[in-house]
């Protein structure tokens, strides 16, 4: 859940969460020092109070983390405009960023069959995130839809097959799938997700691997300092790729970092990620080729030896799944079940208005508010037996 908050926020303030008017009650301390024209962010504690429920009740204390510009001139929080994102600390209300402008919205709780993440535009309309959120964000800065925050299980991913595409935790035979923690790794190593409107197309055959696309968007592992949020739409500069062979399907990996990482400006190719983080490009191979092994399936296969690529040949990969992904939503090749519905794409047959979008949503059930727990076994190390 999500909120923007403009000047004079503080003790005594309102904001909306989860539909209701909380007041703060108190401020935190501010933790860096702002000079004139510098991006900071806050965070700190904040606690609020339903004020419809009374003194007494509804109480919770919030994480705050607020990112803007600041003014030209000294002072506290107060003269500074953006946006804000709250996560309740026991569960339930997401965190996202939302200077880009885009919001999420669950539905039913999470680590259930019915549980979905919505996303909505800066009008609060519902969009696809397949389909409405831009590939570009800037000149050579790319979106990417995050789908599972780093070191969780949770196997989220975009749907494709159902109507606006939220995210949803994958199903196997009737189960909700998990990645195992492969000794020494924790969940996912990275921020995982897609960059939107890319289409790796499963009737094309790649002339890099000799493989056909997997069908699904281009995905990216973003190797950033800040575990982001499902569902939160960030801007990624892209450092290089890793062709991965998952089922005699091409499945491309991007590397790529948050442009709004501290060291984001250190991070040019996929050589200063061997060169900064030693061992992480390594790890991410491992990681790759063994993380179905604990589902009684075979280790992955790589093509080019295993040898990420550079940022130039990842761009031409990321545009050319681009192209796809055009002649997808314009109807030019058959999507064989994947749902285009979009509210955005003018030339698109499948383009719907706002109204139809948020029918969709308003079909499904509301968010949960309760708190729900992750099967025990999940936190298990996996350990591999050597041959």
């Amino acid at each position: 859940m999500k909120t923007a908050l403009g000047r004079g926020w503080g003790a005594g303030s309102t904001l909306p969460v989860s539909g209701k008017q909380m007041k703060i009650y108190e401020k935190p301390k501010q933790e860096k020092t702002r000079l004139p024209g510098e991006q900071v962010t806050y965070q700190g504690l904040f606690k609020i109070r339903n004020c419809s429920a009374g003194p007494e009740r509804e109480e919770s204390k919030l994480v705050v983390r607020r990112r803007g510009l600041s003014p030209p001139y000294s002072g506290s929080g107060s003269g500074l405009c953006g946006c804000v994102a709250v996560q309740r600390r026991r569960r339930r209300w997401c965190i996202s960023d939302t200077m880009s402008g885009f919001s999420s919205e669950e539905r039913a709780a999470p680590f259930t069959l019915e549980y979905r993440v919505f996303l909505k535009n800066e009008k609060g309309q519902y969009i696809s995130p397949f389909h409405d959120v831009p590939i570009y964000a800037d000149k050579d800065v790319f979106h990417m839809v995050v789908e599972v925050p780093r070191w969780s299980n949770a196997k989220m991913e975009i749907a494709t097959k159902d109507p606006l595409n939220p995210i949803k935790q994958d199903v196997k035979k009737g189960k909700l799938r998990y990645v195992a923690n492969l000794f020494p790794y924790k969940g996912y190593i990275w921020n995982y997700g897609a960059i939107p409107q890319t289409w790796e197309d499963p009737g094309h055959s790649d002339k890099h691997t000799g493989c056909c696309g997997d069908n699904d968007p281009i995905d990216v592992c973003e190797i950033g300092s800040k575990v982001c949020a499902r569902g939160e739409i960030i801007r990624v500069k892209v450092l290089g790729i890793l062709a991965m062979i998952d089922e005699g399907e091409t499945d491309w990996k991007v590397i790529a970092i948050n442009v709004d990482d501290p060291d984001a400006a250190n991070y040019k190719d996929i050589s200063d990620v061997e060169r900064l983080k030693p061992g992480y490009l390594e790890a991410t191979v491992d990681w790759f080729r063994r993380y179905k092994v604990p589902d009684g399936k075979p280790e992955n296969e790589f093509a080019f030896n295993a040898e990420f690529k550079n940022k130039d040949f990842a761009v031409d990969i990321i545009k050319s799944t681009h192209d796809y992904w055009k002649a997808l939503v314009t109807k030019k090749t058959d999507g064989k079940g994947i749902s285009c519905m979009n509210t955005t794409v003018s030339e698109s047959p499948f383009k719907c208005d706002p109204d139809a979008a948020k029918a969709i949503v308003d079909a499904l059930p509301p968010p949960c508010e309760s708190a729900c727990s992750l099967p025990t076994d999940v936190d298990k190390w996996f350990h591999q037996q050597k041959n």
